[in-house]
């Protein structure tokens, strides 16, 4: 896999800093030139995928969150997110949409179906007791400037 650009951040499991990585796709994507849209589901996603790691990963406990954004060619877009918290016993239940494991935070079970809608490809890999990870792509549109003008 040829990488065109790459940024990699690890920082505190803190609710706070899900808006650093916000922060982080959209400053590594702005030379890509991606749509209003574009840029939108893919900060949401990456929101999704730091708080899952925050509030189930690490239940209360202390620990790091990692973030890998990569440039590759074509314009896909692939984002990493690590935590070695308590892992994902059932992943494809934890997948169905809806499904929560923690009810009693009032959460609304739909990380996994908007990082799916938002991506073309999700991969999770969880072992429970070391965490998990989520890898995704997305291939962004045709750039402005690329465009045909007939």
């Amino acid at each position: 896999m040829k990488i065109l650009n790459e940024f990699k951040c690890t920082f505190p499991a803190n609710s706070a800093n899900e808006a650093l990585a916000r922060a982080a796709v959209s400053a590594f994507l702005i030379p890509a030139d991606p749509t209003a849209q574009e840029l939108a589901d893919l900060r949401t996603v990456i929101s999704e995928a730091v708080t899952n790691a925050i509030v189930h990963g690490y239940r209360g406990t202390t620990g790091t969150v990692s973030v890998c954004l990569r440039m590759l060619p074509d314009r896909v877009i692939y984002i990493r997110v690590t935590d070695k918290g308590c892992g994902i016993p059932d992943v494809r239940r934890a997948m169905e949409p809806l499904y929560t494991s923690a009810p009693e935070e009032d959460r609304a079970g739909l990380g996994f179906a908007i990082m799916q809608t938002f991506t073309d490809q999700l991969h999770v890999r969880s072992i429970e007791g070391q965490g998990t990870v989520l890898t995704m792509r997305r291939k962004l549109g045709v750039r402005h400037d690329e465009e045909s003008t007939d």
